[in-house]
């Protein structure tokens, strides 16, 4: 009995070991120990105060939580750098003419664009620049303000950096 468990062991520590080349999130191992992300500017022509510093926050944090690297302000392994560049409300649905002669946007879209320079110090190959966008729809009726507003930038953001991971460090 004493054998089948030491076998036991022995069989889950060997597989437990082939885990190493990927972890949970996706990202693969690499050299570096630390990143810095620099503060992404908002140069959109239509400026939405403060969205700058949250999604500088957004992607150190997503870093931080799905690797084991360590954040810097400066002289970082992993460097990522850039600018809001587009920050835009489009109508997508038209509505019918109403009784007072208007006609409204059944459907309005958020549309957020961010300017990502990414440089491994590790490994010069892996740089990149390159544009990452996402949106996000809500009602006609409703402004983007408040809640609206700040459900948009989260769902925006999420993608966003979720997609600039993917990029930089997943190698999907």
């Amino acid at each position: 009995m004493k054998k089948i468990y030491s076998l036991f062991a022995l069989l889950s520590l060997f597989m437990l070991s082939g885990c190493g080349v990927y972890n949970f999130t996706g990202a693969k191992p690499i050299d570096a120990k630390t990143f810095q992300v620099n503060f992404f500017q908002n140069n959109a022509d239509l400026v939405e105060p403060g969205i700058d510093r949250t999604f500088t926050l957004t992607l150190q944090d997503l870093i931080m939580n799905q690797t084991n690297l360590n954040l810097v302000s400066t002289g970082g392994e992993l460097t990522y750098e850039g600018e809001i560049t587009d920050y835009r409300i489009t109508p997508m649905t038209a509505t019918a003419v109403s009784t007072d002669g208007t006609a409204g946007a059944a459907q309005n879209r958020l549309s957020i664009r961010v300017q990502v320079r990414f440089a491994n110090k590790k490994k010069e190959t892996d740089d990149f620049e390159k544009s990452f966008e996402f949106y996000y729809d809500f009602p006609g009726q409703e402004l983007p303000t408040g809640s609206v507003l700040s459900e948009a930038i989260r769902v925006i953001f999420e993608r966003i950096t979720q997609d600039i991971f993917n990029e930089s460090l997943a190698k999907w």
